[in-house]
């Protein structure tokens, strides 16, 4: 949400986050539904007073009584047979003057998990809106469910599944291959010594009912199930994984949970899925003492990445968990909108993991962070490793469900490709015109290994990218100490 500047009035525009409302003689209806919308989104301001030209700009209306259009304001947010919950404090409500004509200017956050839907007139399901680029919209029945999931204090993942399920029917490889990595990170734990049915009841995969049955619980079927059985719970379930690396062919490689040839379940999937994106990062040679450190900030930012979409997917959504692989991006998405929100996600300091049971088993292995961190650090990984900045986007739609979109970039700022792999190259060269900046980096003479480091690519990659050849060729790179090709000791300066 953003807050009003007064002298950025003339070139405001409505949008995601904006809407005005001319209001001169009284609050119309429509602004409780903005209301609605703004709060079950991501937040907004509502400017009354102001009316929006066909060109998009605005012009004021004027008030006839911004003090009385207040003391309104406040006795309908305050009833709750007009709007379900007040969201608003004194300081969110405020009175300008534009041109000699009063404005009233309405700050609306995002409401909290616990109170959304945000609905008006008293009805829940005719009554909840959501808002998009286009404005606000009716919630569609689907889109109010999933918010009252997101409601309640115990997790959507949390339930204890009864007859006829029981701990027999989870995958065996799968939870050998999680106790091997549990105990791998915890080898003094008593845990280790337990039996796997005792074990699934300690990492809260399952449960003991009264007559001594060990049965899963959600979290435990999502997360150690065979497939068949977890669709038969979550009848839209679907974990895809989808490989670009040659654009002559639809996909290089392809994961989903519905092939039968593997368990389908979400931990089989984080394994599987996480080497495969860590084969696309670089990795430079790094010693400590006499060996080679393959595991970069960036491995572990792409592992909280892909078990924090497996974590906060809405598994009874209609829409699947997608990642893909591009040459020059990571992109991972899950049904479902951020619980937080986005900004506090982006901020980090709180952890609200929609599937609690799922991010305690992923942290017992050492993926994720209960302190909020997890995005931040991810962030923070990716500009130490010089790729560009990752983006989060919220979809949000009346024809489609809500979606969540992390999208790592794999190129610098200089928009060079960082991936690795037999396509990588090709996708590197074609951002050959954006290297101005190694021209500028040439000032003083230069050799191949500190324009590698300037790059922040590997000796491997830097010889794929041939960068150098089209800067000697245009002429704005001269060789200042001519020597064999490719020598480490030929310099470069600006021609």
């Amino acid at each position: 949400m953003q807050e009003f500047d007064l002298d950025r009035f003339d070139s405001y525009r409505e949008g995601n986050h904006l809407e005005v409302k001319k209001a001169r003689s009284g609050l119309p209806d429509s602004l409780w539904e903005t209301y609605s919308a703004m709060a079950n989104t991501a937040g907004g301001v509502i400017v009354c007073g102001v009316g929006e030209r066909k060109d998009g700009s605005w012009y004021t209306t004027g008030l006839e009584d911004a003090h009385k259009l207040k003391k309104e304001l406040w006795d309908a947010a305050n009833n709750p047979r007009k709007v379900s919950a007040n969201l608003l404090v004194e300081s969110d409500v405020e009175d300008f003057k534009v041109g000699g004509d009063a404005v009233l200017v309405v700050s609306v956050p995002r409401a909290p998990r616990e109170l959304r839907p945000v609905y008006v007139n008293g009805d829940l399901m005719r009554g909840s809106y959501k808002r998009n680029w286009e404005g606000d919209y009716h919630c569609a029945p689907r889109e109010v469910r999933a918010m009252l999931r997101d409601t309640g204090e115990e997790s959507p993942d949390s339930k204890e599944l009864g007859a006829p399920y029981t701990v027999a029917e989870l995958d065996v490889d799968s939870v050998r291959e999680y106790r091997f990595r549990h105990d791998a990170r915890r080898p003094s734990t008593a845990w280790s010594s337990l039996d796997d049915a005792s074990f699934l009841v300690r990492i809260g995969a399952a449960w003991e009912d009264a007559d001594g049955t060990v049965r899963p619980t959600q979290a435990g079927l999502l997360m150690f199930g065979q497939e068949w059985r977890i669709s038969h719970e979550f009848p839209e379930f679907f974990l895809d994984y989808r490989e670009h690396m040659d654009p002559s062919i639809r996909w290089t490689d392809r994961i989903q949970s519905q092939s039968g040839d593997w368990s389908g379940n979400v931990f089989d999937f984080f394994t599987r899925v996480s080497a495969r994106l860590a084969r696309g990062l670089k990795v430079p040679f790094r010693l400590e003492g006499m060996v080679r450190q393959d595991e970069t900030p960036a491995h572990k930012a792409v592992r909280e990445a892909l078990a924090n979409c497996l974590v906060n997917a809405d598994y009874r959504q209609s829409q699947s968990v997608v990642v893909e692989q591009w040459p020059d991006r990571l992109v991972l998405a899950n049904p479902g909108t951020i619980i937080c929100g986005r900004e506090q996600m982006l901020r980090g300091g709180l952890s609200q993991p929609r599937n609690a049971g799922l991010f305690k088993m992923f942290n017992l292995i050492g993926v994720g962070e209960h302190a909020g961190s997890g995005v931040p650090d991810i962030l923070a990984a990716w500009d130490e490793e010089g790729y560009d900045a990752p983006t989060v986007e919220e979809r949000f739609g009346a024809d489609v469900p809500d979606r969540t979109t992390l999208t790592l970039p794999l190129v610098a700022s200089l928009g060079i490709s960082l991936t690795t792999g037999e396509h990588a190259g090709e996708h590197a060269g074609e951002h050959a015109d954006k290297l101005d900046a190694v021209v500028g980096f040439c000032e003083e003479p230069r050799t191949r290994s500190e324009i590698q480091r300037f790059l922040g690519i590997s000796s491997r990659r830097y010889m794929q990218l041939e960068i150098l050849q089209p800067l000697l060729d245009d002429g704005r790179l001269v060789q200042t100490i001519p020597d064999k090709p490719r020598s480490p000791n030929q310099r470069y300066v600006r021609a």
